[in-house]
């Protein structure tokens, strides 16, 4: 569920859209309407080995290593950490196909609680004169050779460095599929985050990602910052061009750096019981800290930038 796949087919159906000022500050445009569903981030091989065979983040979170099929064929492996709402990506270099492979490529993923939500934000965008935002459906192949509609998705632009936000609704398709073990609806129009992601939490320490922290260029954080607003998040400017984005539970803190410096930075995550210890778990080049109370930390190292040695495996 990443952006490269989305940006590459619906960049060749649609052209690019206008951009806005990420300096500008903004409070949520009436009804929230987009929330946190996910990120994602592209770290060294060495970390994210780790990751994949860390035993301690099996018993921390609902923990899984998945390849997908998406649209077109494209496929893409990821270590995921899946929470109650929310959940959280994590690749290697490489694992991912294009420039989105690279060390440092990051995106967001925000999405609708409520179906119809989705072409509100569009004509929010439109009235915050985004003229032209790319519109794209996702498929899901299950491995059958049968693609399944799995969410339709708006962008801003198809231009972007290493970052990108998609705003995206989930499709009753995919809902009415029994292998994706997804939840019956609540109510009416229910396509929520909660009802896409399994219980398995439960069993676990983590419970959601509520806050997140990413090194976004000056270009891909003025691409970004319309979709938010669109949302409804609260989007405040920060001194040095940065921006931190509120709604829904979940704060996204956005720095503007140097192509060079950009990459996931930290993660904070509720857990489902607080705990009276403190723990430091080292995997790779990050660290986790778990407690004391009802909280984690992940913190994720700055590395050589794109194109630097850290790519290496």
């Amino acid at each position: 569920m990443i952006m490269v796949i989305a940006l590459a087919l619906a960049g060749a159906v649609q052209g690019g859209a206008g951009t806005a000022g990420a300096a500008e500050n903004g409070t949520a445009a009436g009804r929230q309407l987009l929330f946190y569903n996910h990120a994602y981030g592209v770290l060294d091989r060495a970390t994210a080995d780790a990751i994949e065979h860390s035993s301690s983040l099996r018993d921390f979170a609902d923990f899984h290593v998945r390849t997908t099929t998406g649209s077109g064929g494209q496929t893409w492996t990821g270590r995921y950490l899946m929470g109650r709402e929310t959940y959280l990506e994590l690749f290697g270099v490489g694992d991912v196909p294009g420039k989105d492979g690279t060390l440092g490529s990051a995106g967001l993923g925000v999405s609708t609680e409520r179906a119809g939500d989705l072409p509100t934000v569009v004509e929010r965008l439109h009235a915050s004169g985004i003229t032209d935002p790319v519109e794209f459906r996702q498929t899901r192949d299950f491995g059958d050779g049968v693609p399944v509609p799995w969410f339709d998705a708006v962008f801003t632009t198809d231009q972007y460095d290493l970052f990108g936000a998609w705003g995206m609704e989930y499709r009753p398709e995919y809902f009415a599929d029994p292998r994706g073990n997804t939840e019956p609806a609540s109510h009416s129009g229910d396509v929520g985050r909660e009802r896409y992601l399994p219980d398995a939490y439960r069993d676990h320490r983590m419970r959601d990602v509520t806050g997140i922290r990413l090194a976004v260029t000056a270009r891909d954080l003025a691409g970004t910052v319309p979709l938010l607003k669109a949302g409804g998040f609260a989007v405040r400017s920060l001194p040095g061009g940065g921006v931190v984005a509120k709604g829904g539970g979940t704060t996204i803190r956005f720095e503007s750096v140097p192509l060079d410096q950009v990459g996931l930075r930290q993660v904070e995550m509720s857990l489902n019981r607080p705990v009276s210890y403190r723990h430091v778990e080292r995997i790779g080049h990050s660290a986790l800290v778990v407690g004391p109370g009802s909280r984690a930390v992940w913190t994720f190292e700055e590395q050589d930038g794109p194109g630097g040695p850290g790519q290496g495996s």
